[in-house]
């Protein structure tokens, strides 16, 4: 959501703190700020809107200096306004920028309006710095204060403080919210994500839960635990190139994304694979004697993460022989979880830091689960670091909101999961042959699909007054025409739903006519038939079909339905190929549309409050 940057460096930090406010950008935010510690003293800039209106503050009035602050806020307490915007102040000395939320903000408030504080925002943040600069009046220095103001904080929050009487010092916290430090040559950084600072540096110390961190001249870095031990954290190179943070020839981040995942699933299925089976070892140490103890499997994810979760179950349960339940994070810890005896928790994460998921997995681990599995594409996130097992997606930086090749990557990290699983429970080598050779063809076939973008262009112009669309699939693919519907109303703002096929005769036919488009996928599996059937259905109410179909369908175009045809994959890893036309029709009508595509609004990338 929210986003941090700071900076002790030799030179001016102003345009160091602002790139990194760009960067950040794709989190989705209201209004931008920051402070600087300059021989004038304590020195701020807020504006509410885009980074770009910070910008031009700061044109007319820069805030040179060698150490400061800043910070995208998204709304949680408080309207979008240049009052709420961060960084907060105490006085005109201290400022503090904020990443999550203070659950007991309330009673810190009037705590501290009884002391003579006055508040000049709604946010919970701003009692945090009004904490501070009391404890700070006792005298032992920016660190100390900071550790005795987290005692009283109940919630969620990624700190980053200053004070004019120590003019080359952060200090840094973080409990619930991701926070890194940057390693650069005598100078040190902080930020909310790697890429805020691969402008400086691509070494970084991912802080542990309850570290706090002080940053200061010269590029010293001293971390302490939360017993207030000091603490050794190591130093990790980042390993994508600071271009993965660039759109270069592409328009959008999103069709740059959707454009990579031929390399993407390549990079996620390399040293993964056999010859003819899974290497189950690749899920980390332990992982095969671990799965020959799971007799079951919940699946905890958030938004594309989940129907992700969705498919699998169907691969599971068909080729692991395993059952599979799949559930919302943010609904899975407030109802009595039973958990039968081997049964393995599966988190899905994009960022690793997405709060409902990682508080399902903190729920998780008292309720006596077998183990836990973390499928993320962040080395280094609270997700990873807090599960039993990992397999990381290889995606690379995923900018744009609206996830693409972060799903990809997650279906064909589960596909792995249920073949290692197969591999263990008995699936025949024969079918684990056929499902890895399927794989290895996977990104031959995902740049095939791609070259129809021209085509589906053309066919997303038919979307261009519509309000309304309606999404069909079939068994496994019912969860992908999920996953359409919510890239189209992401990102083109058209409300846009998904139900089985054979659902259509006990509801949602009442809504077809000439004004509702209906999107099909139609994969040459054992369901086609039983979807040729709910596809006539439409047609016979007048509906306008838009079918994507594998090419050995004996589906003609006619009037009302426009067919558009993919190459024949293996019924198993349709749903990965399937889901990119429906990305890129979304992607082309958010375009002509002429929404936001990145940054859609109310919604942001990493999701790191409840």
């Amino acid at each position: 959501m929210c986003g941090i940057v700071g900076a002790v460096a030799q030179r001016n930090v102003q345009n160091i703190l602002l790139e990194g406010l760009r960067r950040l950008e794709y989190r989705g935010y209201d209004s931008a700020g920051m402070a600087v510690l300059a021989s004038a003293g304590l020195q701020r800039c807020r504006a509410l809107g885009k980074v770009a209106a910070l910008e031009q503050r700061l044109v007319a009035e820069p805030l040179p200096g060698h150490c400061g602050i800043a910070h995208t806020r998204w709304a949680t307490h408080g309207k979008p306004s240049e009052a709420n915007a961060h960084p907060h102040a105490s006085g005109d000395r201290l400022a503090v920028v904020h990443n999550g939320i203070i659950e007991n903000h309330e009673v810190l408030r009037h705590e501290l309006q009884d002391a003579g504080y006055v508040f000049v925002s709604q946010t919970d943040t701003e009692v945090v710095a009004h904490l501070l600069e009391r404890e700070y009046r006792l005298g032992d220095g920016l660190l100390a204060s900071v550790q005795r103001v987290l005692k009283r904080l109940e919630g969620a929050y990624a700190l980053a403080v200053v004070h004019a009487d120590e003019p080359d010092v952060i200090v840094g916290a973080r409990k619930g919210s991701p926070l890194v430090v940057g390693v650069g040559i005598d100078e040190a950084f902080l930020g909310s994500d790697p890429l805020a600072l691969l402008q400086v540096t691509d070494r970084f110390i991912y802080l542990q839960e309850g570290d706090v961190v002080r940053l200061s001249e010269g590029g010293h870095v001293e971390v302490v635990d939360e017993a207030g031990r000091p603490a050794a954290r190591e130093i990790q190179t980042f390993e994508h190139a600071d271009g993965a943070a660039s759109k270069g020839d592409y328009r959008h981040f999103m069709q740059k994304e959707i454009f990579e995942q031929p390399s993407v699933i390549a990079a996620a299925l390399e040293g993964r694979l056999g010859d003819k089976s899974v290497l189950v070892e690749s899920f980390g140490p332990g992982a095969e004697a671990l799965f020959a103890r799971v007799r079951q499997i919940h699946i905890v994810a958030c938004g594309t993460s989940y129907h992700a979760g969705m498919v699998a179950r169907y691969w599971l349960e068909r080729y692991a022989g395993i059952p599979a339940q799949v559930e919302g994070a943010s609904e899975y810890r407030y109802r009595t979880v039973v958990v039968p005896e081997g049964t393995l928790f599966v988190t899905l994460s994009q960022s690793g830091e997405t709060a409902d998921t990682l508080a399902a997995l903190r729920f998780a681990r008292e309720q006596g689960y077998l183990g836990s599995l973390a499928i993320c594409n962040v080395p280094g996130s609270s997700l990873v670091r807090e599960s039993d097992l990992t397999l990381m997606t290889q995606a690379g930086p995923e900018i744009g909101v609206a996830s693409t090749k972060a799903f990809t990557t997650q279906l064909t990290g589960l596909m792995l999961l249920t073949l290692a699983l197969g591999r263990i429970k008995g699936l025949s080598s024969d079918l684990q042959a056929e499902l890895v050779a399927g794989l290895r063809g996977l990104p031959r076939l995902v740049s095939q699909v791609l070259k129809l973008d021209g085509e589906i262009e053309t066919l997303s112009m038919a979307f261009a007054e519509k309000n309304h669309a309606l999404f069909l699939g079939r068994g496994v693919h019912f969860p992908i025409a999920l996953e359409g519907a919510l890239k189209l109303k992401e990102i083109s703002y058209i409300h846009a739903e998904a139900y089985p096929a054979g659902e259509l005769k006990h509801g949602p036919l009442a809504l077809v006519d000439s004004e509702m488009p209906v999107i099909s996928v139609a994969p040459n599996d054992e369901l086609l038939d039983k979807l040729k059937s709910n596809l006539q259905e439409v047609r016979a109410r007048g509906g306008e079909l838009f079918v994507f179909a594998d090419e050995a369908v004996g589906l003609e175009e006619e009037e009302g339905m426009r067919v558009l045809r993919l190459p024949h994959v293996h019924d198993a890893l349709a749903p990965i190929l399937y889901t990119i036309p429906l990305q890129l029709l979304s992607y082309h009508v958010a375009v002509l549309k002429g929404t936001d595509v990145d940054q859609p609004r109310n919604l942001a990338k990493s999701v790191t409050v409840e």
